[in-house]
Order: C-alpha cells, then structure tokens, then sequence
C-alpha cells in the first residue's frame, strides 16, 4: 500500500472512531435571565427550585430548539441593560415591547397581552395630590408614573407593595397584568380593601414578549420558531393551565 493510500486510509478510520465523540457534544447552552420573587410567571417553590409560567415556557422553548437553559436570576431593574450589554441571551419574562426598549434590545414575538391596573382606596384617585404610588422597580410603570410627575414609590416584589400600603407609605399601586393576578389571591392585600380598575394609556398596555439580546440578534428566528411549535403541539396550553387560570393567548 502506497503511504497517501494509507494515510488517507488512516485518517478515515480515526474520524470514524472519533464520529461517537461527536454525537456525544452537549448541546449549545442559553444563558437565560429570569425573575425569583415574581409569581405566577417566575419564582421559587417550596424547595427552593424555580418555577412559574414564564420559567416553564422558556425551559420548552429551549427543549424545542434542542438547547441547553442556564438559568440565571437578575433584578427588573438591571435587565434591559445587562441583555444590551450581553451578559444574557434572552429574558425569560414578560417585557412590554416599548419603543424605548427596541432602542436597546431585540423581542421575540408576543407570548401575551398586558394590561395595568391600578389598586387604591375609594376616593384616591390617579394624580390626586399627596398621593404616593407603588411600583416595580424599572418597569414601564414606574416610568409612567414619573412622566406624569406624581409622588413614586419603588418596590421590588409585590410583598413590598404590600408592605408599602399597609404602612401607609404608599395610598396605591400599578401593577401589570400578572402581578395583579396575584395580589387578589392574598388575604393580606384583600384585607386592605382597594378598588381595581384597568389605566388605559399606550404606555401600559401592549404584547409581552421575551427580550432578547442585539449581541445574540441570531436567536429570534429559531426562538420565535420554537414558540409557534409550543403552541401548535399543547404545550403552550398545558403551561398556562397549570400557573394561570385563564387563556393568554
């Protein structure tokens, strides 16, 4: 046997002994930010683990595109900044898609729609004098709230709105569609007797979406793919089942 012949026999042999390694990779790994203290959509059981219908919807979204999830939990706050900047590949919660935001960040297609709802007393009203609104930290409310010059209260969970009200620091809240949710299944929040009702401005309302990071523009696409996918085959569905009880989509 010539030596190219056998060389070139060698080298066939060593990729296929090497072709199991291969099969064997791990998949490309997600870096995915979510929330821990912000139920339904993500937060921490009993044990401590991660759970909540944006949490669930990301980890299918990742089984769908055959990729691996790095959870990893960040503040509101910081996350449209540290999703511009990279140090994240998608948000795993529910951002209103703002022209603001697409200054910084790519969406992917909706997965909801929101609303806000405002919660006070009966007489307090929004912009009356003296009275001091509760509201997420570096969200879309908070930055209404302050557009329109009125007394702002910033909190980072929807205890801390509890806790706010029930000191009388605050006389009302805004909160987005799922926390509102939420705050009516608490006997605390019940006991304080606040009236509800949907603010209707184009700032506070609008489709929520999963914000992805400019630096990973190459992930839309397939996430966008894999959420049309979820929803075709029930998963979707058996998701918003089991954390809500009403249809989002």
């Amino acid at each position: 046997m010539s030596l190219l012949r056998y060389l070139s026999v060698s080298g066939i042999c060593l990729l296929m002994l090497a072709a199991p390694d291969f099969a064997k990779a791990e998949p490309a790994t997600l870096r995915v930010a979510v929330l821990d203290d912000a139920p339904p959509m993500s937060y921490r059981d009993e044990a401590g683990n991660l759970t909540g219908f944006s949490y669930a919807i990301a980890k299918a979204l990742c089984n769908d595109m055959k990729l691996k999830c790095e959870f990893q939990v960040s503040k509101l706050d910081f996350m449209i900044d540290d999703l511009a900047a990279g140090h994240f590949d998608i948000a795993a919660i529910g951002l209103l898609n703002t022209p603001a935001r697409r200054q910084k960040i790519l969406f992917s297609q909706p997965f909801y729609r929101s609303i806000s709802v405002w919660f006070a007393k009966s007489g307090f009203q929004p912009g009356s004098p003296g009275v001091r609104v509760s509201t997420f930290r570096g969200s879309v409310q908070e930055n209404y709230v302050k557009a329109q010059g009125w007394e702002s209260i910033s909190a980072e969970t929807d205890a801390e709105m509890i806790e706010q009200l029930s000191a009388g620091v605050a006389q009302a809240i805004i909160a987005p569609l799922m926390t509102s949710f939420n705050l009516q299944r608490n006997p605390r929040f019940l006991q304080l007797g606040l009236m509800p009702f949907v603010l209707k401005a184009p700032e506070l309302e609008g489709d929520a979406s999963f914000g992805i990071s400019p630096k990973r523009a190459e992930i839309k696409e397939p996430l966008d793919k894999a959420l049309e996918n979820i929803r075709r085959n029930g998963t979707f569905d058996r998701i918003n089942t089991q954390f809500l009880p009403f249809r989002v989509h």
